[in-house]
């Protein structure tokens, strides 16, 4: 994937596939959320070979980009990953899974979310998918109005069943 400029109404960012050397940035986004941090994701609660082990991951495989929204400095301010699932379902249509997008506290309220996400519904329909989905917590009453707002609808209900660690620890339930 190029690079792609996303233009915003004050400016510009650019988003691009991640890379391995950005991964602590990806991790430092996801624990600036207050939810995201409760769950246990930050930079010193976990092993970071188990975080570099996990990009590695999702970086061979294609169904999987990792995105990062780049300031002008260079700095990653903005993450979301999408996964493509292929489905026998809606005709056999591929569904585009968007997971974990995050805009850093000091940069919300910018437009990068929505360009973001605008970004990749157009990069849902290139793939051919038929549907695009997300999850999004019951707490996140903001985060709901914001997708609402483009267009996405509460259409489902969401269930999780939470598998303890692999030492046998049990992780926040959330």
């Amino acid at each position: 994937m190029d690079d792609i400029e996303l233009r915003l109404p004050s400016g510009t960012i650019r988003l691009r596939r991640a890379r391995a050397a950005d991964a602590p940035a990806i991790v430092g986004l996801l624990a600036d959320d207050p939810i995201s941090n409760a769950r246990g994701d930050s930079d010193s609660a976990v092993d970071p070979r188990r975080y570099d082990a996990a990009f590695q991951a999702i970086d061979a495989d294609r169904a999987h980009l990792l995105l990062v929204g780049v300031s002008n400095a260079g700095q990653p301010i903005a993450t979301m990953q999408l996964t493509i699932i292929p489905g026998l379902g809606r005709g056999a249509s591929p569904r585009l899974q968007i997971e974990a997008v995050r805009v850093g506290s000091d940069h919300r309220g910018r437009g990068i979310g929505r360009a973001m996400m605008l970004w990749a519904l157009e990069y849902a329909s290139e793939v051919g998918a038929g549907l695009v989905q997300l999850t999004s917590d019951a707490k996140r009453n903001d985060a709901h109005r914001f997708y609402e707002g483009l267009g996405f609808t509460a259409s489902h209900v969401g269930f999780k069943y939470v598998l303890p660690a692999a030492d046998g620890s049990h992780p926040p339930e959330r």
